[in-house]
């Protein structure tokens, strides 16, 4: 992957195994993305929330100006699965990035879970997105996901997206932050907000056919 393009990656559970069951399990995996996009930022998360609040602060605060391995653009966090568009800042920073995150989520889902063994299934998908009109039709695909899978009515409905962000609505305060997307896709709120709400219905009926010829051809 080369620095400095946009890539859209989706990781997979095995089986498409339940990996997000409660808002524990979805926090933690937010922290995660938060945290290991930073290139300095050597802790095991399990050390790092084992520190003083302060001390927390402090290691957050020393990071803001650090190299990144990848800015996120966009995320979506499925029960099953994980919607990102990233951009690579540093060599090879996908692919470090992507290790440390599934790696650290792998290791407290088995131990909070009792499990053992891998949770994804191989290595990530990645895909070049070559435009910025391609960057943004994408954007509202991976918010829409939620309503799709009909989990929520709405996009906003679901908190553990990067929606909220873009259309500046309510947003969890500890991940606020996530996306750096406003120079790639530089829309109004309201504007951006009507792009994604126009496309549900047609998302919804797409995603239908979709699973439809998934039964008949796998059945």
């Amino acid at each position: 992957m080369v620095n400095g393009c946009y890539y859209h990656i989706v990781t997979r559970s095995i089986a498409k195994y339940e990996i997000f069951n409660d808002s524990d399990d979805y926090l933690r995996i937010m922290a995660l993305l938060d945290l290991y996009r930073f290139k300095d930022f050597q802790y095991k998360y399990s050390q790092f929330i084992g520190l003083s609040m302060r001390h927390q602060k402090a290691i957050v605060n020393s990071m803001k100006n650090s190299p990144q391995l990848v800015e996120i653009i966009a995320y979506c966090i499925m029960p099953t699965h994980i919607h990102l568009i990233l951009k690579q800042k540093t060599d090879n920073g996908i692919s470090k990035y992507m290790a440390r995150v599934l790696d650290a989520y792998t290791r407290y889902f088995n131990v909070k879970y009792h499990r053992t063994g891998p949770l994804w299934e191989g290595r990530f998908k990645s895909v070049l997105v070559d435009t910025d009109e391609q960057l943004l039709h994408l954007s509202r695909y991976i918010h829409l996901n939620p309503t799709s899978a009909g989990l929520v009515q709405k996009p906003r409905d679901w908190q553990f997206s990067s929606y909220r962000e873009y259309v500046r609505s309510r947003i969890n305060k500890s991940f606020s932050h996530l996306c750096q997307f406003e120079e790639v896709i530089s829309v109004d709120s309201k504007e951006y907000r009507n792009f994604v709400l126009d496309r549900i219905a047609y998302q919804k009926e797409i995603s239908k056919i979709k699973r439809l010829l998934i039964e008949k051809y796998t059945g």
